[in-house]
């Protein structure tokens, strides 16, 4: 079981706080297997088996639990009195009325009550509204490139792991299958239960064909600017009529189950947010192969996907910049102010032009807040007057 500490001590620092913990990410990220680990912890420092009391809502056993007063009741019935009871209910969603149940167990002096859910519905309408400033969520993502290469002898050869990475994808349960057929058929069901679980049957959409279009638009178009407009004019030219808002409807659905991270601009001069021209990067590069097969790929757009989701593993806000008419591939707005980033395959050529371009949107800055040049290159640290180049896999590892 690979340790993903830094969720793990998320949990721990809010053990026996005055919250709930709703955990929450893409199908098969590792949420169940987060609260395998923490259960673990909790009976290491002197937490009984009794005191832990736990369900996962999507298990046939529990099929007959569709509304709270069932789920509040079944957990009632085994919440050991004068002990504080550690209570883990995953995917609750499935269970009508939930947050009426999770809010009960909450106000109970001995419940410590953790929640899961793989879509953002989960934190959206009335339990938002019933649990406002109740809750604390923790946004858990598939297994960064560090987290991956845990699992293999240190003398690997990491950029083979790393196109490995890409193929293969960052969920965990991959890593015990041997065979690419067998993580094909498994990264296809993983893509099929978000789709017809988290979208077609909530959203009630009719025409899946149409859902699946959408799907197969955007992990084309990891990393350009897409509006919706424009992905409804590309489809309807290639034969596939489709409006503006049901475009926006799928974006908007494919984003609340965690598939997609839509990212929007920033103007870094003017210090505003924009309001067109947004981006869309994968949960998982691995889908991206099994939805559009090994087609030639775009490899500095599929590099930018994995930085994006390194910078928001490791807490950051981000946006795509912009400085005038150039971009800034992100601004990272973390704890300690802005970072800005720029990512690139190579910038390896012979007269040096690929470098200069890359180099003219951080360089456009005029602010003194920390610029990176991420780069496949195998360079030891180089700076382009306070511009620091490093290695992308170097920097995925730290």
């Amino acid at each position: 079981m690979i340790s993903r500490d830094q969720y793990l001590n998320n949990l721990i620092r809010l053990k026996d706080k005055e919250v709930i913990k709703v955990v929450t990410g893409i199908r098969r990220c590792g949420k169940s297997t987060l609260f395998e680990l923490y259960q673990e912890y909790l009976m290491n420092h002197g937490v009984s088996a009794q005191q832990i009391i736990k369900f996962n809502l999507e298990d046939g056993d529990y099929a007959e639990i569709e509304e709270y007063k069932a789920l509040y009741q079944l957990v009632k019935d085994k919440i050991v009195p004068d002990k504080m009871n550690y209570i883990f209910l995953d995917e609750v969603q499935r269970v009508k009325d939930f947050q009426k149940a999770v809010d009960s167990l909450y106000i109970k002096k001995n419940c410590d009550v953790y929640i899961t859910g793989s879509n953002a519905f989960l934190l959206s309408g009335e339990l938002a509204t019933l649990l406002s400033g109740r809750y604390i969520e923790i946004k858990m993502l598939p297994l960064s490139f560090k987290e991956y290469c845990s699992v293999f002898p240190t003398d690997r050869n990491i950029d083979r792991l790393y196109q490995q990475y890409l193929i293969d994808s960052s969920f965990p349960y991959v890593l015990q299958l041997d065979h690419q057929r067998d993580i094909r058929q498994y990264l296809e069901g993983i893509v099929d239960s978000i789709i017809l679980k988290d979208i077609v049957a909530h959203n009630q959409i009719s025409d899946v064909n149409m859902l699946q279009s959408v799907v197969r638009f955007l992990f084309d178009n990891i990393g350009n600017l897409c509006s919706t407009k424009k992905i409804a004019d590309t489809m309807t030219s290639a034969g596939r009529k489709i409006t503006v808002h049901t475009v926006e409807r799928y974006c908007t659905a494919l984003i609340d189950s965690f598939i997609f991270y839509r990212v929007g601009r920033y103007d870094i001069k003017g210090k505003q947010y924009l309001k067109t021209g947004d981006k869309y990067y994968a949960a998982d590069v691995g889908l991206r192969t099994t939805v559009l097969g090994r087609k030639k790929a775009d490899d500095g757009h599929i590099l930018e996907n994995i930085v994006y989701l390194e910078l928001l593993r490791r807490g950051y806000e981000v946006y795509v910049g912009k400085i005038g008419s150039v971009e800034v591939d992100f601004i990272a707005i973390g704890e300690e102010g802005e970072e800005y980033y720029q990512v690139a395959y190579t910038v390896n050529d012979a007269d040096g032009k690929t470098l200069k371009r890359e180099l003219e949107p951080l360089d456009a800055i005029k602010d003194h807040n920390p610029k990176y040049l991420l780069t496949m290159d195998p360079v030891p640290f180089v700076s382009h007057n306070g511009i620091k180049q490093i290695n992308v896999l170097d920097w995925l590892l730290k």
